[in-house]
């Protein structure tokens, strides 16, 4: 699966991961570790990159976390994870850069937020001193406004401009304004004294999600950098999902965005990688890439009283996710694969014929039979008590006949 309609940026490379120029849409997330504590981000990283993210970034925001960068790459290597890693700076990156030059060559790229790199007059010497640092160890950054903490200054003289305008622009509009020219200036910058387009990323977030397509529309149509989307602060749950959902989708559609993250709250004590998953269910329901085979299930109605299929459907979904870090590696392609769980007679062989592998369970009422379709052809009739781990079965079957092995590949 495949399709784009992203504009030509120029192509950055985060460690071995292209980023822009028309290369594949790439996932993004953060940990939420204390970056000092070493097994606990290490181990973090790679459970969200066995997830699915090809870059990750860390906080680095103390000396303790700093000195720990070199380690937690190193013991990443060593466990044969080379997932790039991105360090979040803000306030003190300037100095800790030039203290730690182990940390500053162990990162594959750098987070550098206009807004709280200083105040005042030390704001653009501290900005420099960064991007000095990207240059000296050829490093790309990324220039990351955030509504929440804008440069006032970019702000406060667009304001007064603005009101020596005949008719003055509402404060939502100077604030979009805003945060793009503090993103544009702080990159022009960045050139000025050496950083190459090729080692340029921009965002521009915010939490709402109207202004947020606003500001990238705006941003895209002025520049041609590789752009990092995210909805900002987008929330718990459901709320969070939809939001950012709707916002990236609509960049995205357009051709705007190189990365992507999802920055949910996750509940107490759940797994970080939530974030990672929605970003590739919406890159993949989008037609954009394909990450792990989909599920096509219905919703259930009064055919289906039992909840036999809806069992089915998370089974076998959990199934085909748990799966993918060895299939990954063993069945090219499969990530494409569509898998039918109908609840009733109704639709159900219809779109199990459309599925590359399909199963159709008895409604209320129904004949307690569940005919199995592969590639649009019924296969197999499945009766008793082990219905869905015998359509388990076949679909691992299915995946090792029409999947070729990747040594076998090779070996051709």
């Amino acid at each position: 699966m495949s399709m784009s309609l992203r504009k030509t940026t120029h192509q950055v490379l985060v460690g071995d991961v292209k980023v822009g120029g028309g290369a594949p849409i790439v996932v993004q997330s953060m940990t939420n570790t204390d970056t000092a504590n070493i097994s606990a981000t290490v181990n973090q990283i790679i459970e969200l990159a066995t997830a699915g993210s090809e870059l990750v970034r860390i906080t680095v925001n103390t000396e303790e976390a700093a000195k720990a960068v070199a380690d937690i790459r190193n013991q990443l290597v060593q466990k044969g994870y080379n997932v790039p890693i991105i360090g979040d700076f803000h306030f003190n990156g300037h100095k800790l850069l030039e203290k730690y030059p182990d940390c500053a060559q162990a990162l594959d790229k750098y987070r550098i937020n206009p807004g709280n790199v200083g105040r005042g007059k030390s704001r653009d010497p501290q900005f420099l001193q960064m991007i000095e640092f990207a240059c000296q160890y050829d490093k790309p950054v990324r220039i990351g406004v955030n509504g929440g903490s804008l440069d006032q200054a970019v702000l406060t003289r667009l304001l007064d401009e603005n009101r020596l305008l005949k008719t003055p622009e509402p404060l939502p509009a100077i604030t979009r304004k805003a945060i793009v020219l503090s993103a544009l200036e702080s990159a022009a910058k960045a050139e000025e004294i050496g950083l190459g387009k090729d080692k340029i990323i921009l965002s521009c977030k915010i939490s709402n999600v109207q202004e947020l397509i606003n500001i990238y529309e705006d941003l895209s149509s002025r520049c041609n950098y590789a752009l990092h989307l995210g909805l900002t602060e987008a929330g718990m749950g459901s709320k969070g999902i939809v939001s950012s959902s709707a916002a990236l989708s609509v960049l995205m559609q357009q051709g705007i965005g190189d990365t992507i993250r999802i920055s949910l709250t996750p509940e107490p004590g759940a797994s970080r990688t939530q974030e990672v998953i929605v970003a590739q269910e919406i890159l993949q329901t989008m037609g954009f890439r394909s990450f792990t085979p989909m599920v096509i299930s219905c919703p259930g109605c009064g055919r289906t009283t039992s909840d036999y299929f809806q069992q089915l459907a998370m089974d076998i979904q959990s199934y085909l996710r748990d799966q993918m870090p060895i299939w990954r590696t063993q069945y090219p392609g499969v990530e494409a694969m569509e898998v039918a769980v109908m609840g009733c007679v109704v639709n159900g062989p219809g779109e199990s014929k459309s599925a590359n592998i399909g199963i159709s369970l008895p409604g209320t009422g129904e004949t307690p039979v569940a005919p199995v379709y592969e590639d649009g052809e019924k296969t197999v009739t499945l009766k008793g008590d082990r219905i869905a781990e015998e359509f388990q079965e076949i679909v691992q079957r299915y995946i090792e006949t029409h999947y070729r092995v990747k040594d076998e590949a090779a070996a051709d």
